[in-house]
């Protein structure tokens, strides 16, 4: 499994030289489209109703589920980075934690499926996933994640949206419930004058 996760690492990893338009676009894709994500739910949370609100929230909730289960595996089990181990080229600057699995696409992939699992976000959460994909891709080429460590990611994100999906009714619900009083607390002015819903 190693020899193949390291032969496709360096099928897709920049070459020694590549072009600045290749390394100008892997750097944003890697670094900024991430973003993408808690700006989709923030400006959602915003600007929906309560029927889209909950399935936003419960992303958001995956999103941070997914992020500690991704923590406690690099914990329990650490694998050292392409650029540790002296394997293709790097260009971006990464600390030597361990890889597996991508913190970047296990968020993203978190959110993306917690969404698809609400029949109200599923066309969000389908893109959203897609969009995951020149992201895992990006990682890889600049060479501070193995194909694998993508793999991981989905598989980690998958259980976190399982794992909102079955708390939907309980703690979901009650994060809903503190969220949603929190909003009327702090945007009652902006709600009173129907800038925000």
């Amino acid at each position: 499994m190693e020899h193949f996760n390291d032969s496709l690492f360096l099928l897709i990893n920049a070459p020694a030289h590549p072009s600045a338009a290749m390394l100008t676009a892997a750097h944003a894709l890697a670094s900024y489209l991430i973003w993408l994500y808690p700006a989709v739910l923030a400006l959602g949370w915003l600007g929906t109703g309560e029927n889209t609100r909950r399935p936003l929230l419960e992303a958001a909730l995956a999103g941070i589920v997914g992020l500690v289960i991704s923590w406690l595996i690099g914990l329990a089990w650490y694998h050292p980075r392409p650029f540790v181990i002296g394997l293709g080229h790097t260009f971006l600057h990464h600390a030597p934690d361990s890889s597996f699995p991508s913190d970047h696409l296990t968020f993203i992939w978190s959110v993306a499926f917690s969404l698809i699992t609400n029949a109200r976000s599923r066309g969000l959460g389908i893109i959203l996933a897609l969009v995951g994909l020149p992201v895992a891709w990006s990682r890889v080429y600049l060479g501070v994640h193995f194909p694998l460590d993508m793999a991981g990611a989905a598989i980690v994100g998958a259980v976190s949206a399982c794992v909102c999906l079955a708390g939907r009714q309980t703690f979901v619900a009650a994060a809903y419930r503190v969220a949603s009083a929190i909003h009327r607390q702090i945007f009652a002015p902006a709600i009173r004058r129907g800038w925000i819903k």
